[in-house]
């Protein structure tokens, strides 16, 4: 072993040590202590000197954070790596941010510096805020062309927010406000790539500039997925530092390939496009006056038939829709099967991608070449700023629209696709919305991130199904991929003396029709009115078919979607800080990252497993390909998703290991199915009652 790595074993036992003896009531973990080991000796290059990547699913209990921090950080210190942190939910960044990481710094005696990094899009373009609270007609008319103007109620939230921006009271990043900015305000003033551009003199101190000049001071940082799929889209190392240089941990994975899947995707409507490339057409004549760089001559005339073009195909696609006999869903939804696309529509997609491309290429030429002048002293800031805002933003536009049209062109894709196209009614007319997403994105990641940077960990408490990795590993693109380590880490709960697991007999099966009003009938035997409750229900519609029932029964009920999350939590502690007992209704979606300790949570029923309905035209079109390739998508998607959320939702009880209590479920499949069977064993060990 060479002497940097006994120096960072070393370096590594200390701050644990040291860490250990500054937290309250300490007890060694077992599981916590094998994490750091095998992460360092992973990230070190130990089991692989080139892939150093490991997949590590820890229960609640194991403290991974921790664990991460002290396996990754010396060992990215020493190798002279960044440490990039990527979480799913804003929660957890924040505890990192302000919690475990400055713990960290102030007891472990290891000195490094981390910031919270945030996109481009949680900050505002100064430039854009005043334009919007001067009433510029510029700035209206860029207004998504299916969307109204701002209410008073949204004007006014402008006001406010140019005010305390002025005045110094705000930073100028949306998660900073006090309020919620609506969306549509927000969408008006938020910066993006093109518009915002730093050597322009006018946004040197602009909110988003500042930030990522502190970017490259630091050791760690803190991010989210979309923000590092963002940077992989771009190459990598164009926002965040370059992915061979950088490990990488990435807490809550099993968020990542859905993630990915929405970010690979793109959307563009028929007529709402037509109108916008009309207005191009006024506004690139406008830029052409302004700009003086002989570079940029000529580029007005082939950016007009380019986008003139661009709207006769476009055209011809409106016709085509116009007359065809598609036919659609009850959401107004058709979905091409197989991803093929009639050859009429495939043919003029390519005549619009082409179109698209050398538009884009023109402008950005343009934009370029305007940016060029501001910096040269050609052209004055003032003058120059509203136009490189307003092409921004259809330079945005245009790389969408060819992302989409790109994509319907291509035929026998080696990469899976899910298309289909929503009819939209507004403002007295109708228009199409098409749409476009990869099935698959494993081969992505695999290409830009596992196969490019200097290391990952990637951990949550849920990433096995059915107690393997494999499904998880093929969604992320790490199946077959060689040297990746598989890690599981036992919580340290004592499952059968802490909870018991009851799965009752019921009169009625989960797939029959009577399944709800059996609900409303069974459900009060199983619930503790005077503890703290919580019941999971597989859908909205049966939550609400069972609440109507109930209400009049003298139940203490709070409801998901009834009241904001923090507020419903808010009204469920204080009833049990009262001694009233509470009982919380919610879906899988309110389970997600729930944390109920001790008395907030003692007793829980979920009433059904979670299987999803393949609904959406992404999930139709997986189940679809599955099926093609002679698999079976309900054992192969449907179950290993199911189980994982079923341990998600049980999850929710123990969250300390002084924690007790009891878990109901109303699902006799889990006894009578052979699937159920390998869910249940995939369930803690928690004290069982069959009856």
């Amino acid at each position: 072993m060479d002497y940097a790595l006994r120096q960072t074993k070393k370096t590594i036992r200390q701050a644990h040590q040291n860490v250990a003896s500054a937290l309250d009531g300490f007890r060694p973990r077992p599981s916590q202590n094998y994490l750091v080991a095998e992460i360092a000796k992973t990230l070190s290059g130990d089991y692989h000197r080139t892939q150093r990547i490991c997949v590590i699913e820890a229960g609640t209990g194991t403290g991974k954070s921790l664990a991460y921090l002290l396996g990754a950080l010396p060992v990215a210190l020493s190798s002279k790596k960044k440490l990039v942190i990527s979480t799913a939910t804003v929660a957890l960044q924040e505890q990192l941010i302000n919690k475990e990481l400055p713990f960290l710094k102030e007891h472990s005696g290891i000195d490094f510096k981390f910031d919270l990094v945030k996109g481009r899009q949680r900050y505002i373009c100064v430039q854009k805020l005043m334009a919007a609270v001067s009433d510029d007609e510029m700035q209206m008319s860029m207004m998504p062309t299916t969307s109204s103007p701002l209410s008073q109620m949204e004007q006014k939230c402008l006001r406010e927010l140019a005010l305390a921006y002025q005045e110094k009271r705000w930073q100028g990043d949306r998660d900073s406000w006090e309020d919620t900015i609506p969306d549509k305000v927000w969408n008006v003033i938020a910066c993006d790539k093109h518009a915002c551009q730093r050597q322009l003199k006018s946004h040197h101190l602009c909110p988003f500039h500042l930030a990522r000049q502190k970017i490259a001071q630091m050791d760690v940082l803190v991010i989210n997925h979309a923000l590092l799929l963002a940077d992989l889209e771009l190459g990598g190392g164009t926002i965040l530092p370059e992915p061979e240089e950088t490990f990488y941990v990435i807490d809550e994975a099993h968020h990542l390939p859905h993630i990915t899947r929405d970010f690979s995707s793109a959307a563009a409507t028929i007529k709402g496009t037509i109108e916008w490339l009309e207005k191009l057409l006024k506004f690139s004549g406008k830029m052409a006056n302004t700009v003086v760089s002989q570079k940029a001559i000529g580029q007005n005339f082939k950016l007009n038939d380019a986008a003139n073009d661009a709207a006769k195909y476009l055209r011809a696609v409106r016709d085509i829709l116009d007359q065809s006999d598609f036919t659609y869903n009850d959401d107004d939804t058709y979905r091409f099967s197989h991803g093929e696309v009639p050859e009429a529509l495939t043919v003029k997609a390519k005549d619009i991608a082409d179109a698209t491309q050398d538009a884009l290429r023109c402008l950005t030429k343009m934009h370029d070449a305007l940016s060029g002048d501001v910096s040269d002293g050609d052209v004055q800031a003032f003058l120059a700023d509203p136009l490189l805002v307003e092409s921004g933003q259809y330079i945005n536009r245009l790389e969408q629209l060819n992302k989409l049209w790109f994509s319907y062109a291509r035929k026998g894709d080696s990469v899976p696709h899910a298309r289909w196209i929503k009819r939209l009614e507004y403002k007295h007319h109708h228009d199409h919305l098409l749409c476009d997403c990869p099935i698959e994105v494993g081969y992505y990641l695999k290409d830009n991130l596992w196969r490019e940077c200097a290391g990952a960990v990637l951990c949550s408490a849920t990433l096995s199904a059915l107690g393997t990795f494999d499904h998880f590993a093929h969604e992320s693109g790490l199946a077959k991929e060689p040297g990746v380590k598989y890690i599981k880490a036992d919580s340290p709960f004592d499952y059968p003396n802490q909870a018991t697991l009851h799965l009752p007999k019921t009169q009625t099966d989960p797939t029959d029709k009577a399944f709800s009003d059996y609900l409303a009938d069974a459900l009060p035997t199983y619930l503790d009115t005077s503890k703290a409750n919580l019941v999971l229900f597989a859908s909205y519609w049966q939550m609400n078919h069972v609440v109507e029932k109930l209400r009049g029964k003298n139940l203490n009920i709070l409801v998901q979607g009834e009241l904001s999350r923090d507020a419903l939590l808010t009204r469920h502690k204080a009833n049990i800080d009262l001694g009233r007992g509470s009982i919380l209704f919610g879906t899988q979606s309110l389970s997600e990252g729930l944390d109920l300790p001790g008395k907030y949570l003692e007793n829980l029923v979920v009433t059904k497993i979670p299987f999803a309905v393949p609904t959406s035209p992404i999930e139709e079109a997986q189940a679809e390909f599955v099926q093609s390739k002679g698999g079976n998508p309900f054992l192969s998607i449907t179950v290993p998703d199911a189980a994982k959320k079923l341990v998600q939702s049980c999850g929710r009880l123990l969250r300390k290991e002084s924690d007790s209590g009891r878990i109901t479920i109303l699902d006799r499949r889990l006894v009578t199915k052979r699937y159920g069977k390998a869910m249940l064993d995939t369930l803690p060990p928690y004290k069982r009652q069959i009856d």
